[in-house]
């Protein structure tokens, strides 16, 4: 019998890489096919209502750029944390903090100019994040506790307090029973571009990415994160603050979770209520590790993975499929992806034999 052992591959793949990442996600698709037999849903055709309901009509696109903004922006931020191989897992959390801190400054200064006003959303976001970023940052540097269970916690912390909120203190008079804050002013609503229903929130995903692809290309600090990513212990060799960057790292990705939950509040729903928290946050993990935190490839798994969120609605209308099944083929495609990279980082060569 053939026997083979691992060896590391000295030389890059080039196109033969994105071969192996097709095969993936292909590989993915078959065995959601399969899903599908199983529980008799013909499969060619639920595929194909998949992909026509997540890219087949101007609305579909619309709705899953709509989606893709958040999803973008907390994987920019988990992918941040990601780089110095600090495993932020509480990017929903983040989010919901953010849009609490948007809506607090939304139903408190109403009457302020839009420019104001929608500045002062996204600082409040921003701050509220970063804040609930740098606890479990700040726990593990005093503490030595695991920021991987220290933020998972914190997220059903965060959404119980989006909860309590609306359901007592910032719920409208008039919403005849129902949790949700009053409707935002005017002023407090980020607007569309022109008319589609795509809200400008895409320019802010495209200028913060251009930033942070800056930030870590051609920066002492972006350097050091990746240095730092790559080994701690020398890092702190070289003189490396990597206690600070650790807090910087969670900071920023909390920020960018809570500019997220901003703009999912102020431009989606125009107010807060429970139904905002769908899971973005943790399916920028997914992205994340998808893209292999490149800004780049972040927004083109974004925009898929949104629209697979949108395809899943079709599937569920037109063949009675579970909403369930969206967060499985999710699933499925992860764990392709990441097995495929074994592929492209090492191959198998036969042993000979004495």
């Amino acid at each position: 019998m053939q026997r083979f052992r691992i060896i590391k591959r000295q030389e890059r793949l080039g196109w033969r890489s994105c071969f192996i990442l097709l095969t993936a996600i292909a590989l993915a698709l078959l065995l959601s096919a399969v899903m599908l037999v199983m529980r008799g849903t013909p499969p060619v055709e639920g595929i194909l209502t998949l992909f026509k309901g997540a890219f087949g009509s101007r609305w579909a696109i619309e709705d899953s750029l709509i989606k893709a903004i958040p999803i973008f922006l907390c994987s920019l931020g988990v992918a941040t944390a990601f780089r110095l191989q600090i495993w932020n897992i509480g990017a929903e959390g983040q989010f919901a903090l953010g849009a609490i801190g948007a809506t607090w400054a939304a139903l408190t200064f109403p009457e302020l100019p839009k420019p104001v006003l929608l500045s002062m959303m996204i600082g409040a976001a921003c701050i509220a994040g970063g804040v609930w970023g740098m606890i479990p940052a700040i726990l593990r540097q005093r503490l030595g506790t695991n920021e991987i269970i220290v933020t998972l916690m914190m997220n059903y912390i965060a959404i119980l307090l989006l909860e309590y909120l609306v359901y007592g203190i910032w719920k409208d008079p008039a919403s005849y029973g129902f949790p949700m804050t009053p409707m935002f002013s005017e002023q407090a609503i980020v607007g569309k571009i022109g008319t589609s229903g795509v809200n400008s929130g895409i320019f802010h995903c495209l200028v913060l990415g251009v930033l942070f692809w800056i930030f870590f290309t051609f920066t002492r600090t972006g350097f050091e994160l990746k240095a730092s990513g790559d080994s701690v212990r020398a890092a702190r060799y070289a003189g490396i603050p990597y206690n600070y960057l650790v807090v910087l790292v969670m900071v920023l990705s909390g920020a960018l979770a809570g500019w997220a939950g901003f703009l999912e509040a102020s431009a989606t729903i125009n107010r807060l209520q429970p139904s905002i928290m769908v899971g973005y946050g943790y399916t920028a993990i997914v992205v994340a590790w998808l893209a292999r935190l490149n800004p780049l490839n972040i927004a083109i798994t974004s925009f898929l993975l949104a629209g697979l969120r949108v395809g899943v609605e079709s599937l569920q209308l037109d063949m009675q499929v579970p909403a369930a099944f969206g967060g499985m083929i999710e699933g499925l495609i992860l764990m392709t992806v990441l097995a495929s990279g074994f592929f492209v980082h090492y191959k198998m060569v036969p042993v000979r034999k004495q």
